[in-house]
């Protein structure tokens, strides 16, 4: 039997062994595209740890939904595509979050600031209540058990009979993409409080 040699597929191939669940191809599809597409995102963002982030948050949902994926034009044409969605969607991110930390400058002004803030830290907790359950079912229960019921990772291994690797590893993605989906500052409030 023949290997393949994966640097030499065309993206119509990559695509396709990748909605397949292909792990090499991912790989490849990476390799070949994540330099330009961070030159890409820097070009736009003028932010270099930004661009890095968006190539992550890409890359993670290309591989998280590479079954549903359909490649109607070519690979290249979809990953510039879906960068340039996930800078427009930081940016109205940004915009949200500008807004929501102008109200809260003025909640604190007020005389009410102790019943402000809990209202305030209960509408952080249902927004990041809603990013977490957006996660993939296996990562989200992982995740929960550790950051709600405080199990440990042997614990939370034992429990779903997953190696403690497997456990380590899907808190970090989660808390990977919970950092992308909700900057740093909701990120670290989800760190302190969670």
């Amino acid at each position: 039997m023949q290997t393949v040699d994966y640097s030499k597929l065309t993206d119509q191939e990559l695509a396709a062994l990748l909605n397949e669940g292909d792990h090499v191809a991912y790989a490849q599809i990476y390799t070949r595209y994540k330099y330009i597409l961070y030159a890409h995102a820097v070009n736009k963002t003028r932010d270099r740890e930004e661009a890095m982030d968006i190539i992550q948050e890409v890359f993670t949902y290309l591989w998280f939904k590479h079954k549903v994926i359909h490649f109607s034009g070519n690979l290249s044409g979809y990953l510039y595509g879906a960068v340039r969605h996930a800078i427009l969607n930081k940016i109205t991110r940004k915009q949200v979050q500008e807004k929501y930390f102008a109200s809260l400058k003025t909640f604190s002004e007020q005389d009410n600031v102790v019943t402000d803030q809990r209202i305030i830290e209960n509408q952080f907790r249902e927004y990041i209540e809603k990013e977490i359950a957006m996660l993939p079912p296996k990562m989200r229960e992982v995740f929960e058990l550790s950051r709600k019921e405080y199990l440990s990772h042997k614990e939370i291994a034992c429990r779903l009979e997953i190696a403690e690797q497997t456990v380590s590893k899907q808190i970090t993605n989660a808390l990977r993409i919970l950092r992308v989906k909700l900057g740093v500052l909701l990120y670290l409030f989800l760190m302190v409080h969670h």
